[in-house]
């Protein structure tokens, strides 16, 4: 029965990425095997995840940077492919028994770089010994493409998320926090690991509950009416200073959507212009 879950290296909420992209990448390209881990702080990559192998051989298999098909991935940046791993000449050959015992022959691996940084390595495997063509190369370059943004992504969240922990002291600072809650809601969408996420969205409803209060406004009730979670997410933008089209950039939506949701939230706050909604918001303690 085939592997289709690992464990091991990488970070559990990391891996869902990577699992993702491996079924990625056996749809685009496929090939019957695919795995690879994610490399640490300190230390060695480990195979952390597996998508259709037989055994367990690659489990948690450590990769040095040179070593192997992937080892050279990662000290050349750049994929590298052989048509048969046992016999290929180019590479060392410290991984022949894991390789052997799985089956695979034709491997191909891709590394994944984030800001120049090998963060990963991607691996695609034929049980034949066949040569790689040129469109397999390509889809499997996309898949790591995803990681790549996924953990550009990731970083982001935790820098921002860092940023609102902070004891925020002064408009000044209560400003930046409010900019890291408008681009945290913009994030949210794009993460797909579900902690994570629920994180992100939990410190955005804590930093609109903790915010301070803002000026007296005019007398009357305030509005208690819940806005969807798109409608906060334009919202959040337009507080921050976005225009129409740059919310719609940074949500992923058309223009036209974000007017949308930007006067479904009007209405449901009662309010008659962008400003208006944005401060009838913070006294309802939605936005920070």
């Amino acid at each position: 029965m085939a592997e289709e879950r690992g464990a091991g290296g990488a970070e559990p909420a990391e891996a869902v990425e990577m699992r993702a992209a491996l079924g990625q990448l056996r749809r685009a390209t496929g090939l019957p095997v695919a795995f690879g881990g994610l490399l640490p702080e300190t230390g060695n990559l480990r195979i952390a995840e597996l998508n259709g192998t037989a055994t367990s051989a690659l489990r948690s298999l450590a990769i040095s940077t040179g070593n192997g098909l992937g080892g050279k991935s990662m000290a050349l940046s750049r994929p590298c492919a052989v048509t048969d791993y046992t016999t290929a000449r180019h590479i060392s050959h410290e991984y022949d028994a894991a390789v052997s015992t799985e089956g695979l022959r034709s491997v191909l691996a891709v590394p994944v770089v984030v800001r120049r940084r090998v963060r990963g390595v991607l691996y695609g495997a034929l049980r034949t010994a066949l040569p790689i063509g040129e469109r397999t190369f390509d889809a499997a370059v996309a898949a790591a493409r995803d990681v790549e943004q996924a953990l550009v992504v990731r970083d982001e969240v935790r820098r921002l998320l860092t940023v609102t922990r902070e004891p925020a002291a002064g408009p000044g600072a209560w400003e930046e926090v409010r900019a890291a809650h408008s681009e945290l809601r913009a994030l949210a969408p794009r993460i797909l690991d579900k902690a994570l996420r629920q994180e992100l969205l939990t410190a955005c409803a804590r930093l609109a509950q903790a915010a301070p209060p803002p000026s007296p406004g005019p007398p009357g009730r305030l509005p208690t009416t819940a806005l969807a979670p798109r409608e906060l997410d334009v919202l959040a933008c337009v507080a921050a200073g976005a225009t129409n089209a740059r919310a719609a950039a940074l949500l992923g939506l058309r223009p036209e959507t974000v007017k949308g949701y930007l006067r479904s939230a009007m209405r449901k706050l009662s309010t008659h212009t962008r400003l208006e909604a944005v401060v009838a918001a913070r006294r309802a303690g939605l936005l920070p």
